[in-house]
């Protein structure tokens, strides 16, 4: 992680992986997963060092303001991995395959994707599943959205969302 020192020069503040305090790991879980940065602002504060590290906060699948970062690996069923519930969230986020290989799974349709492939996930009702003999590691960036009254008319009711 970057940011400043006191006369405004340009600096490494951290260099090593994140603190990981919360559940979401192993294979009762079927997957890991690795808080990478999340802010609560929509637009982020630019400051010279955070005030706090951003990872020492309850654990939340989705923000519910702002935006979050982390890398998921999804472990194949010979190791604990399995099918995610059907999930909706209000959020649009960006995946990208790292390594491995991973099925989206939404209403109408699965979808393969192997390593380079990118999601753009519009808050639709999902789940994933690795169904292959090795680990999926997928980048995950969440940005909290909100449903066009449009959209939210079609929706079932009542809405259930993952947070």
């Amino acid at each position: 992680m970057t940011g400043h020192d006191e006369s405004g020069t340009s600096i490494v503040l951290s260099d090593g992986p994140p603190p990981q305090h919360h559940p979401m790991q192993g294979p009762a879980i079927g997957a890991s997963f690795f808080e990478i940065w999340n802010a609560a602002r929509s637009v982020p504060l630019l400051a010279a060092a955070e005030a706090r590290e951003p990872n020492e906060r309850e654990f939340t699948i989705m923000p519910a303001t702002g935006h979050l970062l982390r890398i998921i690996e999804i472990y194949p069923p010979q190791q604990g991995g399995k099918r995610t519930v059907m999930h909706r969230t209000q959020t649009l986020d960006y995946v990208v395959v790292i390594e491995g290989e991973a099925v989206l799974i939404l209403d109408d349709t699965e979808v393969v994707l192997s390593q380079g492939d990118v999601v753009v996930q519009r808050g639709t009702d999902h789940a994933w599943e690795n169904r292959s003999d090795q680990v999926a590691r997928m980048a995950f960036f969440h940005i909290a959205a909100e449903f066009s009254v449009e959209l939210l008319a079609k929706l079932p009711k009542p809405l259930e969302l993952m947070r």
